[in-house]
């Protein structure tokens, strides 16, 4: 079993950026979901308010954080990040910093709602991994659950198979972007990920912790890069991998200590 693909979402929603390596921090992938829009209340907003968050790119640089929407395109500065304020994640409080009213302005009109752009300066104390996923000192960025995600080339070609043989073959198959997946894997037998749950891997010279498989939601089943949204995979999901009312693909992932991962990485235990 391999790593074939690396990805990292710096504004949280926002399109996929590939790496051949990436540096492992204790929350997360560097420069991975560091960013978030949330509403006029410091509410987050993502792709299950906002569908055409997944066509914003965001690229984050040594002095700005470049993003474009469309053919619309805005610049960041660093240095913009000085406003300290409250972002709210999942019932979370979490602390942050503005990127200041221009930035607030260009986010607004390209996803077409009141927003602003937050930056979480300080992953180290700003949020902690909620107990039933993490032990105590687990901390993560603005992702869902822990600081990664994994995802296996196999169960998504079973599921695309699953999804053939049912009620919307037209829907498929589907590619792995649906899933917003940091590490992708191949090699394995499909759902095998399952049978990690619980236990600690080794990726590369790294080892992880696999706290809970995880349970999809209707992001799945936005189109990446249109928006338009569907009834799969969470109809085929709830159909084949419906465990205690959660609808599970891939498994989360939390890293024993930092380092750097590498497309090629070995996975073993």
């Amino acid at each position: 079993m391999r790593v074939i693909a690396i990805h990292t979402y710096p504004v949280k929603g926002c399109s996929a950026l590939a790496h051949d390596a990436a540096a492992v921090q204790p929350w997360g992938l560097e420069g991975d979901r560091r960013w978030l829009v949330v509403g006029p209340e410091g509410v987050a907003i993502t792709q299950r308010e906002v569908p055409g968050l997944g066509q914003l790119r965001a690229v984050p640089g040594r002095d700005h954080l470049a993003l474009t929407h469309s053919k619309d395109s805005y610049l960041v500065p660093n240095e913009a990040f000085t406003i300290p304020l409250t972002s709210k994640i999942f019932g979370a409080v979490v602390p942050a910093r503005s990127a200041g009213p221009d930035a607030d302005a260009w986010v607004s009109k390209v996803l077409g709602v009141p927003a602003q752009l937050v930056w979480m300066d300080d992953p180290t104390t700003a949020r902690p991994v909620v107990p039933d996923f993490g032990i105590p000192g687990d901390v993560v960025s603005f992702a869902d659950v822990t600081p990664l995600l994994l995802a296996n080339t196999a169960s998504l070609r079973r599921l695309n198979d699953w999804i053939a043989e049912g009620d919307s073959p037209d829907e498929g198959p589907l590619p792995m972007n649906r899933f917003r997946p940091n590490l992708v894997i191949d090699g394995a037998a499909p759902f095998q990920e399952d049978e990690w749950v619980g236990r600690t891997i080794q990726i590369g010279q790294l080892a992880y912790r696999v706290p809970q498989a995880c349970g999809r939601c209707v992001v799945t089943t936005t189109d990446q890069a249109t928006g338009a949204k569907g009834r799969e995979p969470l109809r085929t999901l709830a159909r084949h991998r419906n465990v205690e009312q959660q609808l599970l693909f891939g498994v989360h992932l939390t890293p024993v200590e930092p380092g750097e991962v590498r497309v090629g990485d070995l996975l073993t235990f």
